[in-house]
């Protein structure tokens, strides 16, 4: 059984039939999964010791950021986990595809899913490379080392946060990403709830930009899986001409 988003996908990318027995909760809602359709098969959990326990699984797949002491717990009551890494990179990708296929005997599906996620990402756009910026909420960016930074460089962009230094995760005020002037603006998605942290992205700044803008739903690139092929794609569609 699955209780992270991310390895949810993975498992139901590649488990046969009778397999996977449990997904994550977060697995069934379409504004984070990508996957949620196919999860609906699925009965859900929430990461509970106690939920994991009673099902008795003979392996648990989680995500690094799980909570430590619950799979620490599970450990302890004799239960197999395997933790997965966030990826930061292809590599990463590759790696945890791999791994997942190996652990559940389904090394052939997950080279498969390896070789269309390469198929995908060859040919990159040749020529001058547009400049892009990803603006999520509270102006908040992905620089170099990201998932993210990986997926804009596939796609034939440069990203205007990583050539300002910024690696992982960091702020982009609007005055700098006024000055910077990107090609090419990706927003980040809109959950259409109250927040004042939603207003950067309505911010009259980001609506004076005249860069082409980019509409890539959060739930392609949020886990490392081979759907991200979906968001190059996406994003080499959107990549303005030089």
């Amino acid at each position: 059984m699955s209780t992270n988003l991310c390895t949810d996908q993975l498992a139901l990318l590649l488990a046969a039939p009778g397999q996977l027995v449990s997904v994550s909760a977060v697995s069934h809602d379409p504004v984070a999964s990508a996957m949620a359709a196919e999860a609906a098969a699925y009965p859900v959990n929430h990461g509970r010791a106690e939920e994991v326990f009673l099902l008795a699984p003979d392996l648990v797949v989680a995500g690094e950021s799980d909570p430590p002491a619950t799979l620490a717990m599970l450990r302890r009551l004799g239960l197999r986990v395997e933790v997965f890494p966030i990826e930061a990179d292809f590599d990463d990708v590759r790696a945890n595809v791999r791994r997942m296929g190996a652990l559940i005997g389904q090394e052939a599906r997950a080279e498969a899913l390896v070789d269309g996620l390469d198929a995908a990402l060859a040919a990159p756009p040749a020529g001058p490379r547009p400049r892009a910026a990803i603006l999520y909420a509270n102006a908040w960016t992905s620089g170099a080392g990201t998932l993210a930074d990986e997926i804009l460089r596939a796609a034939g962009l440069d990203n205007v946060a990583a050539d300002r230094g910024i690696v992982g995760m960091g702020a982009l005020p609007l005055e700098v990403l006024a000055a910077e002037a990107p090609d090419l603006l990706v927003l980040g998605q809109d959950y259409g709830t109250p927040a004042l942290a939603q207003e950067t992205l309505a911010h009259p700044v980001v609506g004076a930009l005249g860069a082409t803008r980019a509409a890539v739903a959060d739930n392609l690139w949020v886990c490392g899986t081979p759907m991200l092929a979906r968001a190059v794609a996406a994003l080499r569609a959107a990549r303005p001409a030089p």
